[in-house]
């Protein structure tokens, strides 16, 4: 094999070889790509489980670290300090403040486009938590490229423009996210956590809102990968829909029954407005037994879920 056609058969959650055997690369053409898009402070490490549970029954999945994210990263000085300037966390503005959801969706298009273009879709689109903003200006704006959308307890802004709106809505109030925050996320440009703190109580907030029933050991090695600021224009820049365009995409929502950040009423509230919207296309709807983080909490559970939907 040449070496251009090698690296062509790569991807960025594992590679496949072309086989040998007209039918048995017919078989494996006809699966469907995953590719991933994680939520607020997190990269796309949090996927890993999921990514080896579906390449054991033959899926490639793709994750990406969406920009200011992973090694992406960038940190402000009051939180890589030594000692840690706690004070300066809630005042310094955020090196990553000009990031906005555009620049989200078109780094996930151009990965989405290599792939299309070497014949691995189109492919299902998977976004946790925050990521379902991305997830909905990708579809709007390309949805030919997307065979299926699926939302893991995330975000689908389709009655109200943006995040931020929501979690002001009455069915997000017990959301123990906005706790979480050093400082105001406007002056800052960045809703702002602090995975390294030193204070007991407050990553037991973090604990409880993102990770209440992960192991301990899987939490504390998350805690240590986390980037602190999720820049503020993913949560207002507007992320609604159209019919036309993400309304002709299937898509799929992944109930999490007991989530302390996107509480069970408004992950059912976004249902039914995008099932409102769409009528004749609505959402399959999966529940799972599980806090925010289902992908490290029960990666199996999330595998078997996607599986179901290819």
């Amino acid at each position: 094999m040449k070496r251009r056609s090698f690296i062509a058969h790569m991807s960025a959650g594992g590679a496949s070889l072309a086989m040998a055997g007209g039918a048995r690369a017919e078989q494996d053409r006809a699966k469907p790509t995953f590719v991933f898009v994680h939520g607020a402070w997190h990269g796309g490490w949090c996927w890993s489980e999921v990514i080896r549970l579906l390449a054991q029954q033959g899926y490639n999945g793709v994750t990406l670290d969406l920009p200011g994210h992973g090694l992406r990263a960038q940190f402000p000085n009051a939180y890589t300090a030594t000692p840690q300037n706690t004070a300066g966390l809630s005042t310094e503005v955020s090196p990553l403040t000009s990031i906005r959801l555009i620049d989200y969706r078109d780094h996930v298009l151009s990965i989405i486009r290599g792939l299309v273009s070497n014949g691995n879709g189109p492919v299902i689109l998977v976004g946790h938590s925050l990521g379902g903003v991305t997830l909905n200006a990708v579809a709007e704006a390309q949805p030919a490229l997307i065979r299926r959308l699926v939302y893991l307890t995330a975000f689908v802004p389709v009655a109200k423009p943006t995040v931020l709106d929501y979690l002001s809505q009455p069915n997000f109030i017990a959301s123990q996210l906005p706790p979480l925050f050093f400082g105001n996320p406007t002056l800052l440009g960045a809703a702002r956590i602090n995975p390294n703190s030193t204070d007991a109580t407050y990553i037991a907030s973090v604990r409880q809102a993102l990770y209440l029933d992960v192991q301990d050991s899987v939490v504390d090695a998350t805690m240590n990968m986390l980037t602190p600021d999720e820049p503020l224009h993913g949560l207002s820049d507007p992320a609604t829909v159209s019919v036309g365009h993400w309304g002709s995409v299937p898509r799929s929502f992944i109930r999490c029954l007991n989530d302390q950040a996107i509480p069970l009423a408004g992950q059912d509230q976004m249902i039914a407005e995008g099932d409102k919207l769409t009528p004749r296309n609505p959402f399959m709807v999966k529940t799972l037994e599980s806090s925010h983080s289902a992908f490290l909490a029960h990666p199996e559970e999330v595998a078997r879920a996607l599986l179901e939907m290819v």
